[in-house]
């Protein structure tokens, strides 16, 4: 395989990458409703440990932990973002 077609296998990645942190940024509104409905806090540290638990069990490599746990805490962080801003006027 050359070096464009592996280029092309990216760009398909990433297109799939920006419908999943889409859909998952969707989710995360949702829940941001959820909570405020019952007056739970946007940031549950428990929630968080577990799903980086989760992903370091379910990780075959080749990123390591640390690189998964990294990449996770940016797009919890940003989902986070997106409840507080979504969800503060209502």
């Amino acid at each position: 395989m050359d070096i464009n077609e592996i280029r092309k296998q990216i760009d398909a990645l990433d297109d799939e990458l920006l419908r999943i942190f889409n859909q998952r940024a969707q989710l995360a509104l949702d829940i941001g409703h959820c909570k405020k409905k019952v007056g739970l806090a946007v940031y549950d540290p428990h929630r968080e440990k577990k799903i980086f638990e989760r992903m370091k069990g379910a990780n075959p490599g080749p990123l390591d932990d640390g690189a998964i746990v990294r990449l996770f805490e940016r797009v919890i962080d940003e989902s986070r973002r997106l409840e507080r801003i979504k969800t503060k006027g209502e």
